[in-house]
């Protein structure tokens, strides 16, 4: 069973929230030490109490991930229009960096690269459309990034080899 003081609804929210995309069934029996039947009520449970909540759990075959309720689509969508409306944050802007010098990228090569968990900056970056994701075509679980001709426009270049590289910051220090 589970090493820890919560319910198995409560372990459960709590991975979900903090890996903010889907996660595989049979990595979170692994997690919390459930056997499928006991993952299955616990879902079950963590579903009746988000109920009525800002959040909610999506459910595939393979897969659960947490999400936006749908009676709160008109709340966050004004967030997001504000989101978009202001300039790119510091953690973004470190996103965009790793993805312009390292095209191709995933979501754990950024996390490894910055030492934080990226999602939310990658959401962002997505939805202002300065980058693109892609499937791994050797590994079809992970997704790569790369920059869009609208981060080229933003960043004022007109192509990645126009990025400044160390050498050159070397010089000018």
């Amino acid at each position: 069973m589970m090493e820890t003081m919560l319910t198995p609804p409560a372990a459960l929210e709590a991975l979900l929230f903090a890996e903010g995309g889907p996660i595989e069934k049979k990595r979170l029996c692994s997690l919390l030490g459930l056997k499928e039947t006991e993952l299955k009520v616990a879902l079950k449970a963590l579903i009746q109490q988000l109920d009525g909540h800002g959040v909610s759990v999506i459910e595939t075959e393979t897969e659960v991930e947490m999400r936006t309720a749908r009676d709160a689509v008109a709340i966050v969508k004004k967030l997001r229009e504000s989101e978009l409306s202001r300039d790119l944050g510091k953690a973004s802007m470190e996103t965009l960096a790793v993805i312009a010098y390292q095209t191709g990228t995933t979501r754990g090569e950024i996390d490894w690269v910055r030492g934080v968990n990226s999602s939310a900056s990658l959401r962002t970056l997505l939805m202002r459309g300065l980058i693109k994701s892609r499937e791994d075509e050797r590994d079809k679980r992970r997704i790569r990034y790369s920059l869009t001709t609208d981060a080229l426009a933003y960043l004022g270049i007109s192509s990645i080899e126009e990025l400044p590289r160390a050498k050159e910051f070397m010089k000018s220090v």
